[in-house]
């Protein structure tokens, strides 16, 4: 029986150099299909934020949040991709505004994707889902200057200090 091969130190560091590169690769789920409606989604979400891209971790948790919240999402998406394509784009608050007395289920659908990019919460209570906090589009007006409110913003017990 042949006794066992001591591993060298430049196979160890290949070994640790693989796992290093596995554990930064995107993870499977990300390289996996999109889930149907996606690109719709996404496509109209650029469209009522005025934005050009969208972190894509975020953008697959938004689109999941929202289709789990309400099972027709996919179809109600791309109805407005068509009812803006057929009518121009416009600020959001117009899309809304005019949807709602011919498509109120739309308008809705408007506000709902606003309120998942803007304020990361998808859902109406009590049945509420937050999707993001710190990368939520509400903070990013104010990046430069302030801080995003968390737990703590100083020491332990500084809110007891007086001012």
């Amino acid at each position: 029986m042949k006794a066992p091969e001591r591993v060298s130190f430049v196979m160890r560091r290949a070994i640790v150099a693989g796992a290093c590169a596995a554990w930064a690769l995107p993870p499977a789920r990300a390289q996996q299909a999109r889930a149907p409606g996606f690109d719709t989604f996404l496509a109209v979400s650029k469209k009522l934020t005025g934005r050009a891209d969208f972190d894509p971790l975020l953008a697959d948790r938004v689109h999941a949040a929202l289709a789990r919240h309400d099972p027709g999402f996919t179809a109600k998406i791309a109805a407005l991709d068509r009812w803006i394509a057929t009518h121009g784009g416009t600020p959001t608050d117009i899309i809304t505004a005019a949807l709602e007395p011919t498509h109120p289920d739309l308008a809705k659908i408007v506000g709902a994707v606003m309120r998942a990019w803007y304020l990361g919460v998808v859902g109406e209570p009590p049945h509420v889902e937050v999707v993001a906090y710190e990368r939520a589009l509400m903070f990013e007006p104010v990046g430069d200057i302030l801080t995003i409110p968390s737990y703590c913003r100083g020491e332990p017990a500084d809110w007891a200090r007086k001012p």
